[in-house]
């Protein structure tokens, strides 16, 4: 056992800032593309709830059930990316036509909060919030005429939220990842998928993603079965490819076309979690004829990209 000591070098903590804000429509419950906030002011997190509610029993104070607690926050900003209109209430007509009060999108979002100490300020560290199930208010715009002493606008939204399941624990709308204390490697590849690479879109992971990532498990290297089977023979001529990847998918580059080189025209369909993909054909497969299903480009969630393979199958006459 030790004496407690206040006040060390280096333990003089702070927070400050807040800065790289990334909003993240959302679609079908994921996050699946981030878009650069700029000129974000200020992100005020107000939870509420968790209050406790007193149960009398035998004259005395029984027990205390606590309530739910609920998350919310206001954003103020200069700006916000045109995206982000959808979340606002607002619809466009026509380009650079837009109206207002209509149904509002629900969103993510991710910024930075600054670490200090009394030995390195703000070069410490840093803190990443991200929020989820998110729905922005309608808020008040003042405008007002310039004068001697003009000032820039800023746009401000109240935000409710709805939580998402975490394996293990209650659901929550708030996630706080600090760099100081996570390996800077997980945080790195972390930071990728919320900031995007080269190769692949800025996306919000979900917290069982995240746990992952920043714990160590294992991350299976990208595969995929495929419906019909390869080499299959009489497969209908109606038949719809099927794709089961093992991991969530970002990017793919998939295309099907005859034996005889010529492309297959159809849609493309992906399940809420991104691993199963459809492939349906605009009109029916042609009879007795071999296809080949050429799987390219395919990155999956953790920036692991799927060696390229080529399937085939025929069809029935």
């Amino acid at each position: 056992m030790s004496k407690l000591v206040w006040d060390q070098a280096g333990q003089k903590l702070y927070e400050t800032g807040v800065k790289q804000g990334v909003v993240y429509p959302q679609s079908a419950g994921a996050y699946p593309a981030g878009i650069a906030w700029n000129g974000l002011v200020s992100v005020t997190e107000s939870p509420s709830g968790a209050e406790p509610n007193p149960i009398y029993a035998d004259d005395i104070k029984y027990l205390s059930l606590t309530s739910a607690e609920q998350f919310a926050a206001s954003v103020e900003a200069y700006t916000y990316p045109d995206e982000f209109a959808a979340c606002d209430g607002s619809a466009a007509l026509g380009t650079g036509v837009a109206i207002g009060q209509q149904a509002r999108q629900a969103f993510g979002l991710a910024y930075k909060t600054i670490i200090g100490n009394d030995l390195t300020g703000e070069a410490y560290g840093y803190k990443l919030h991200l929020i989820y199930g998110a729905t922005a208010a309608p808020s008040e715009k003042a405008y007002k005429s310039i004068n001697d002493s003009p000032e820039a606008i800023t746009f401000s939204w109240d935000v409710s939220t709805v939580p998402v399941s975490v394996t293990g624990k209650k659901p929550t709308a708030s996630l706080v990842i600090d760099s100081t204390k996570v390996d800077p490697a997980k945080l790195a590849t972390l930071e990728d998928l919320l900031f995007g690479t080269a190769g692949a879109s800025a996306r919000l992971p979900l917290p069982d993603e995240i746990t992952t990532i920043v714990t160590g498990g294992t991350i299976a290297a990208p595969s995929v079965t495929i419906l019909p089977l390869d080499d299959a023979a009489s497969v209908a001529k109606t038949a719809n490819i099927v794709m089961t990847f093992n991991n969530a998918i970002v990017q793919e580059a998939i295309v099907v076309t005859s034996a005889a080189g010529v492309l297959v025209a159809g849609a493309k369909t992906w399940d809420t979690a991104k691993k199963v993909l459809t492939f349906d054909p605009t009109t029916d497969f042609t009879g007795t004829t071999t296809y080949i299903v050429t799987i390219g480009g395919v990155v999956d969630v953790y920036g692991q990209t799927l060696a390229a393979s080529v399937k085939n199958f025929a069809t029935v006459a």
